[in-house]
């Protein structure tokens, strides 16, 4: 396990993580270097896996419907606004299997526009193959995980919500993409 860019990571203010999502170790081992409590948004699903369920709400996880859920996107708001950190993988689920990204949704970006703050973009690389999808438990090899410096999504003036969100989330991808 190799952490890189540590520095990027705040000490003290609201921030969403985002990263690309390769294995089920993901949200363990990008969480290391973080020395502050973290929420993770999780698909729903997951919490009714026997062993998943369990570790994702000992880690502070938030189920999220796929189709939305007011609930925990407010609830991640007012965490954020108290200087709170929320993983999110844009991604929705896992990337490919050769550890490529399948395209992002907006959410990170749009919740980062609407509470305030900054986003971390965080590559992790390897881990397709130390845990890949198919195998239930991961096997020895190296995982790297790249903090990028802060990403401040912004709104250009009279630019539409919607537009922002994909064009920032496309810049967001690049950056994360990057470090593959």
């Amino acid at each position: 396990m190799e952490h890189k860019g540590v520095e990027n990571i705040p000490p003290d203010r609201g921030l969403i993580i985002a990263a690309n999502h390769q294995s089920y170790g993901d949200p363990f081992w990008l969480s290391i270097p973080v020395k502050r409590p973290i929420r993770f948004l999780a698909w729903s699903e997951a919490f009714s896996w026997p062993v998943v369920g369990k570790a994702i709400t000992l880690l502070g996880a938030w189920p999220l419907q796929v189709e939305g859920n007011p609930a925990a996107i407010k609830r991640s708001l007012t965490w954020l606004s108290e200087r709170g950190v929320v993983v999110i993988f844009p991604e929705g689920g896992r990337g490919l299997p050769d550890g490529s990204m399948v395209r992002m949704k907006g959410g990170a970006v749009r919740m980062a526009l609407e509470a305030g703050v900054p986003i971390l973009p965080v590559t992790i690389r390897g881990a397709n193959r130390v845990w890949p999808a198919r195998n239930l438990l991961p096997r020895p090899g190296k995982v790297e995980i790249i903090y990028h410096p802060l990403f401040e999504p912004a709104q250009l003036p009279g630019e539409e919500l919607r537009a922002c969100v994909r064009r920032e989330t496309d810049r967001l991808a690049e950056i994360i993409r990057s470090g593959l």
